[in-house]
C-alpha cells in the first residue's frame, strides 16, 4: 500500500488485508537499515486478527520515497503524518530500535491519538560508538557485520520467524545490503545511526506519553542493553516490561514470545 505522506509515497505492508479505517490500527516501525518485513509474522497475525496493519518503510528506505529523516523527531511527524493521511485519530505504535524511539517521540507530541506504545529492543540514550558511525561511512559492510555480531545472541538460534533452517545473520545481512542500496542518493545507514545517537529527548518525552507503553527487550541484548530499557521505564506513566531470551533482533530470534507478548499488550 502506497500512501501520499509528506508530499511523497510511503510505503505500508497491510498483512495481506484491506485496509479498514472502522478497525483499530497498528503502526510498526523498523530500526536502522531494517525495512517493514522484519514484523513479518507480528504482521500476519494481527492483520487475520481485527487489526488494520501498517508495517511502513520509513521515508527514503525501501520501497518509500522522501527524504530519510535526519533525526528521531522529522521520522515522528511522518508517522503522525501518516496516521492523519489514512483517516486514523487513534494507533497503537510498536517500534523496534530506531522505530522505538521514534514511536515514543510520535506518542509524546500527539499523546491522544496512541492507543499503546510498544518498544522493542530499546534503550535511552540510544548511543552509538564512533567507530560505528565511522564504518557505516567508510566500510558499510564491516559496519554490517559488527551490527549482525551484536544484534544475535547466539549462532545457533531455535526455529526462527521464517521457519527451520533460516540462516539469521545471512537473511539480516542480505536485507541490510538491500535497504542501504535502495538508497543511493543518501546513506541511510550513517543517518539511521545519527538520529539515534544524538536524541535527547526521551526522558522528556515518557512522561508526556498517556497510554499504557510496553517495553519488550532482549535479556541478552548488546545493541540496547536491557539496564537502559528498564531505566527509560521509570519515566513511564504505564510501564509494562517483556523480556525474552534473545539479542537485539527480537522480531526472528524469539518470534513467539514476542507475538505473544505484542498481541496481550494489544488485547489489555
Amino acid at each position: 500500500m502506497l500512501i501520499p505522506v509528506q508530499g511523497a509515497d510511503l510505503y505500508a505492508y497491510t498483512g495481506g488485508k484491506a485496509f479498514d479505517a472502522a478497525k483499530p490500527t497498528v503502526v510498526f516501525i523498523h530500526g536502522v537499515l531494517n525495512d517493514h518485513s522484519v514484523w513479518i509474522l507480528q504482521s500476519r497475525y494481527l492483520a487475520n486478527h481485527g487489526w488494520n496493519v501498517l508495517a511502513i518503510d520509513l521515508p527514503g528506505h525501501g520501497k518509500s520515497g522522501g527524504k530519510p529523516p535526519e533525526s528521531v523527531e522529522e521520522a515522528a511527524d511522518a508517522v503522525l503524518a501518516l496516521l492523519k493521511a489514512v483517516g486514523v485519530d487513534q494507533a497503537a505504535l510498536v517500534g523496534h530500535s530506531f522505530g522505538s524511539l521514534i514511536a515514543l517521540e510520535a506518542a509524546a507530541r500527539a499523546p491522544a491519538q496512541v492507543s499503546h506504545l510498544a518498544m522493542v529492543g530499546t534503550a535511552y540514550p540510544m548511543k552509538v560508538s564512533p567507530a560505528l558511525l565511522d564504518s557505516a561511512v567508510n566500510a558499510p559492510e564491516k559496519a554490517i557485520a559488527m551490527v549482525n555480531t551484536f544484534s544475535h545472541s547466539t549462532l545457533c538460534p531455535p526455529p526462527s520467524a521464517l521457519g527451520p533452517g533460516t540462516w539469521l545473520y545471512g537473511g539480516s545481512r542480505a536485507l541490510m545490503r538491500r535497504v542501504l542500496a535502495s538508497n543511493p542518493q543518501v546513506n541511510v545507514f550513517y543517518t539511521g545511526f545519527k538520529a539515534c545517537d544524538s536524541y535527547a529527548g526521551g526522558e522528556q518525552a515518557m512522561p508526556a506519553v498517556h497510554c499504557p507503553t510496553l517495553f519488550l527487550i532482549g535479556k541478552h541484548d548488546q545493541m540496547t542493553p536491557p539496564k537502559s530499557a528498564k531505566a527509560l521505564a521509570q519515566h513511564a506513566r504505564l510501564a509494562k516490561i517483556v523480556e525474552v531470551n534473545a539479542g537485539h533482533s527480537l522480531m526472528t530470534e524469539a518470534p513467539d514470545e514476542v507475538l505473544f507478548a505484542l498481541r496481550d499488550f494489544l488485547s489489555a
